[in-house]
């Protein structure tokens, strides 16, 4: 199942309120904001993972994607905006 990040209603970002233990079942209460990473979706996430399983190499993930390194390069350029932005308004917050 996919963790929803966004409100369904208004589209506002969702904090985590309680997670629980499947073990013994101890359960924690709070306002929590999502991790970073948690933030982006899904092909986001994975386009991460894969930059860290090819070795940080943009090169090697353009060819395993069969696409040109310059398409490659702009889509992580697009990423690493998206973060700075996501990461500056978490920062204000604090």
């Amino acid at each position: 199942m996919k963790l929803p990040i966004t409100c369904p209603s208004c589209e506002n970002p969702l904090n985590v309120s309680q997670m629980r233990c499947n073990q013994c079942e101890t359960m924690i209460n709070g306002n929590y904001e999502l991790p970073l990473f948690l933030k982006l979706n899904r092909d986001e996430q994975n386009f991460i993972l894969n930059f860290f399983l090819s070795s940080g190499s943009i090169k090697e993930m353009a060819k395993q994607a069969e696409l040109s390194y310059p398409t490659m390069r702009n889509r992580m350029d697009d990423l690493i905006e998206k973060i700075k932005k996501l990461d500056i308004n978490s920062e204000k917050k604090e």
